[in-house]
């Protein structure tokens, strides 16, 4: 089985608005379900969870049914971290070893078809995939806070994002690993950087440029303009 696990479980506190960023509504349908539905309606899918937030479980149920997704499964409670967040999920779902757990943030509602597609081949071919796209800023390294002598090459770097996909079985053994021996847990870890951090492989995906993470309130505006541009059916 191909299974999503999709992550709500923060605040969005740089968001500055009085509900999480998940819940906000654009063009009156909440950033979670644009999100939630990239995965209901892809064919190979078949099973949908959510990490979310204690106190909006019962909301995120009522929004599910409205808008008619049908492969939601369960809700889990977030964690302190998003690290404890995707635990909480990855133990919850209970899965065969083989089946495959495609991790992806609830913030991230512009997810393409074939994104998805090819993180799902890749992991059934190599057993993990992780979405990337190639860097094209230059990267520099600080000698102090106001001077540089070193950068690195840029086609030595790949940017990683979300949907990533992992077989159970080394999901689970990950996680239990690292919270044991505490390691790839900390407040920037997430479950690629925590891979590698316990000698992992990883192996790329395709990516795309609309993938973006709503984390600023200049997000959310070019989310709601990639929305509009979708709606102007006069565009080439």
């Amino acid at each position: 089985m191909n299974i999503a696990l999709i992550i709500a479980g923060g605040v969005g506190n740089r968001m500055g608005q009085d509900i999480p960023k998940q819940f906000i509504n654009v063009y009156d349908k909440p950033v979670i379900i644009y999100t939630l539905e990239a995965f209901q309606k892809h064919p190979n899918i078949d099973e949908i969870y959510t990490v979310c937030l204690e106190g909006w479980h019962d909301i995120l149920w009522a929004y599910a049914k409205q808008f008619g997704i049908t492969k939601l499964k369960d809700i889990f409670n977030g964690g302190s971290s998003a690290q404890e967040s995707i635990k909480n999920g990855v133990i919850g779902i209970k899965a065969s070893d083989n089946d495959i757990i495609v991790i992806h943030d609830g913030v991230r509602p512009l997810l393409d078809d074939f994104v998805l597609s090819d993180v799902i081949a890749k992991c059934s071919e190599y057993g993990n995939a992780v979405t990337s796209m190639p860097y094209n800023e230059q990267i520099f390294v600080k000698k102090t806070e106001e001077t540089t002598e070193k950068y690195i090459p840029r086609d030595t770097l790949r940017r990683v994002s979300t949907p990533q996909a992992y077989k159970y079985g080394k999901l689970v053994w990950a996680y239990k690993k690292a919270f044991e021996e505490k390691i790839g847990i900390g407040n920037s870890s997430y479950t690629n950087t925590m891979m590698v951090d316990l000698g992992e492989t990883l192996y790329f995906a395709a990516g795309s440029d609309r993938n973006i993470k709503l984390t600023t309130k200049d997000n959310l505006e070019i989310f709601k303009a990639y929305l509009k541009l979708e709606k102007d059916e006069w565009l080439k």
